[in-house]
């Protein structure tokens, strides 16, 4: 079966700041803040979370559906996913849009400051999700406000279990619209400052979010991925670290939580149990710090699941 992907597909423009963000921004003067970063390196990257979650799927010998919208330039990038054998019978053109373009800065201690365009992912809403789509599983991605919200009404109502993943989108949904994703979904991932905001705009504590999915269905859970620390699994309010993978060098952080996604979608879809998918996760997130962009990894070194 396959894995339906609902999320952005975007061009990334990533630049590399050889020094410190926080060097170069003063606390107190935030107010007025004025900032020039020189960035001497500049490329321009597959991206967009669908996209990249998509490829690790694939990459690790899964099958993935996206679900996505780009836009009059976006061509070349359906004609890649369909290349690499990713479903893209659910990817939206619109010829009045750009597609989503992410511009992005890297300081020396892999910060990241991004502005992103969602140029065409304003239309994702319009395709919808029905439960003859295929689909054993799915994420829902950070993608268009509404795209969100109906997505996982729709998966809900398909009886297809999913991983709600707002990611950056977090900040556009109130406590409410947090707690109906959390209603709907089977299983919560995010990063641990993402987790902060989470539990301040519910007003539920990981434990508490991972206790109402587990009385909804036997294999859920909440995943909190720490960087360099590796993640924790939450379920029914039990608290599992799972430790890092050592990476062979840390050269771009850019794409590393989708690497991490699609190793733990993948795992869930093939039967493991969260925690085991959760570790597969972490040693592909540990592959693609060592390379550049969010898709240009390879999968020699990614061990089968454990």
């Amino acid at each position: 079966m396959s894995i339906l992907v609902c999320g952005s597909l975007a061009f990334d423009s990533i630049a590399v700041f050889p020094g410190r963000f926080s060097e170069q921004i003063l606390p107190s003067q935030l107010h007025i803040l004025n900032v020039s970063f020189l960035v001497p390196e500049l490329r321009r990257e597959w991206g967009g979370c669908a996209g990249n979650i998509a490829y690790n799927i694939a990459g690790l010998g899964g099958e993935a559906i996206v679900v996505a919208t780009v836009g009059s330039d976006g061509g070349g990038y359906v004609e890649r996913l369909h290349a690499q054998g990713i479903a893209t019978s659910r990817v939206r053109r619109v010829e009045a849009a750009l597609t989503a373009q992410a511009y992005i800065v890297t300081d020396a201690d892999n910060n990241q400051i991004t502005a992103f365009h969602p140029g065409a992912m304003q239309h994702s809403h319009e395709t919808r999700i029905s439960a003859d789509c295929g689909a054993a599983l799915a994420i829902v991605a950070p993608d268009g406000r509404e795209a969100m919200l109906q997505h996982a009404e729709q998966l809900a109502r398909a009886a297809i279990p999913f991983v709600f993943d707002p990611g950056q989108g977090l900040p556009m949904f109130d406590g409410a619209e947090l707690r109906r994703f959390i209603d709907l979904a089977t299983w919560v991932a995010v990063n641990d400052y993402e987790a902060r905001m989470l539990t301040d705009r519910t007003g539920l504590e990981i434990g508490a979010i991972a206790a109402q999915l587990a009385a909804r269905a036997t294999t859920s859970g909440v995943v909190v991925t720490l960087g360099a620390e590796g993640c924790e699994v939450w379920q029914d309010r039990t608290r599992t670290p799972i430790a890092a993978a050592a990476p062979s060098a840390v050269v771009d952080p850019t794409g590393c939580g989708d690497a991490f996604r699609g190793a733990l979608l993948l795992g869930l879809e093939r039967g493991l149990s969260l925690a085991r998918a959760a570790a597969w996760g972490n040693r592909l997130g540990a592959i693609k710090i060592a390379q550049r962009g969010g898709q240009n990894h390879t999968f020699d070194t990614a061990s089968p699941a454990p």
